[in-house]
């Protein structure tokens, strides 16, 4: 499985990005998938997952209302729509497939990671 992230790049606080993830060698559709971020000197953290079918997502608390996952099977992509971008959100977001269909917070249940993509938000 390969997973190529997208999208990053600076930005001021209040702005918006779109990060892709494309996938290829398993089967996309019938797996859950998720974002994670790691920001300088911390651990890596759970952002937001989506189920196989795209109609159950998940969220991190704090980007509960400015961040939104989706996907489409057809394309073998995810995508993560961020708004409202705080310094905060300053990181390296990775995607990752699940092993399991349902999303899921945990890093435990994701086997395959994507390179990752610099997401920068100026003050």
């Amino acid at each position: 499985v390969q997973l190529q992230a997208s999208g990053g790049g600076l930005v001021q606080a209040g702005g918006y990005l779109r990060l892709s993830c494309a996938a290829s060698g398993r089967s996309f559709g019938r797996y859950a998938m998720g974002w994670f971020r790691q920001a300088p000197g911390k651990e890596r953290e759970f952002v937001a997952a989506i189920a196989w079918s795209g109609d159950i997502t998940y969220y991190a608390d704090s980007v509960k209302g400015r961040f939104t996952i989706s996907r489409d099977n057809a394309k073998n992509t995810v995508y993560l729509q961020m708004n409202s971008l705080k310094p905060e959100d300053t990181a390296v977001y990775y995607c990752a497939q699940a092993k399991v269909t349902w999303g899921t917070r945990s890093p435990e249940q994701y086997d395959y990671w994507g390179q990752g993509t610099l997401v920068t938000v100026s003050s």
